[in-house]
């Protein structure tokens, strides 16, 4: 499995939105693929393994599409909080030729899907508050199956301009009503290093920058 994706990919899948009810959709899709180095990232780190996928924040399920155009061929699970994402989601794998996608309405504040495999989380941890964040980061390490990985992407609460940005952006998406909930809490290394060791897995931190001002990093837990 390598990435990035070829622009033929990466076509196919903006071409499973809606046109003509959604256009603003197919176009966040081409930018989203086109710019973010997330979905690059977990493919390689997912490369190779048969293990199924949760996807927690899932959105409209860009990261399922990217893995099954990248040779991902488990099955894969989204959960979002907001329905209209998940419909969105289910649209789009109605229109494709993927098996073995699904995506569930839910509130990860309340209890995740069952799942032993590798777990997933991007760019959602800001909007919850700090015992929230270790209860979800706990109940996520609970469902990584032996030879597993939790992967996260997540902007780190620091004093760069980078953090800054990172706010502002998250704002911005607030106010545009992409995002149903503001900014709460930003996690910071320590978080990640201490809830996820104490849950047994072995915890890497690293920048996860690309071309964007944004101050992410990629936080990488495995279980041996």
């Amino acid at each position: 499995m390598n990435a990035p994706l070829s622009p033929q990919s990466l076509r196919r899948i903006s071409r499973l939105c809606s046109f003509r009810t959604k256009r603003w959709e197919r176009y966040y899709t081409k930018v989203k693929l086109r710019s973010d180095p997330v979905y690059a990232a977990v493919a390689q780190l997912l490369a190779g393994s048969s293990l199924p996928v949760l996807d927690i924040g899932c959105g409209i399920g860009l990261l399922a599409f990217y893995l099954r155009e990248a040779g991902y061929t488990s099955a894969i699970t989204g959960f979002d909080y907001d329905p209209n994402k998940i419909a969105c989601a289910q649209s789009m794998v109605a229109r494709s030729d993927y098996s073995g996608l699904h995506f569930m309405n839910g509130d990860a504040r309340h209890g995740l899907p069952e799942a032993a495999g590798h777990v997933v989380i991007l760019d959602i941890l800001q909007f919850f508050t700090r015992d929230q964040q270790t209860a979800l980061l706990t109940a996520a390490a609970a469902r990584v199956a032996p030879g597993g990985r939790l992967v996260i992407r997540s902007g780190l609460r620091d004093d760069s301009p980078r953090f800054r940005i990172t706010v502002a952006g998250d704002w911005l998406a607030r106010l545009t009503f992409w995002m149903k909930a503001p900014p709460l809490c930003y996690p910071d290394r320590e978080l990640f290093e201490t809830t996820l060791a104490a849950a047994g897995l072995r915890v890497q931190v690293r920048p996860l920058w690309g071309g964007t001002p944004f101050n992410n990093h990629l936080i990488v837990a495995e279980r041996q």
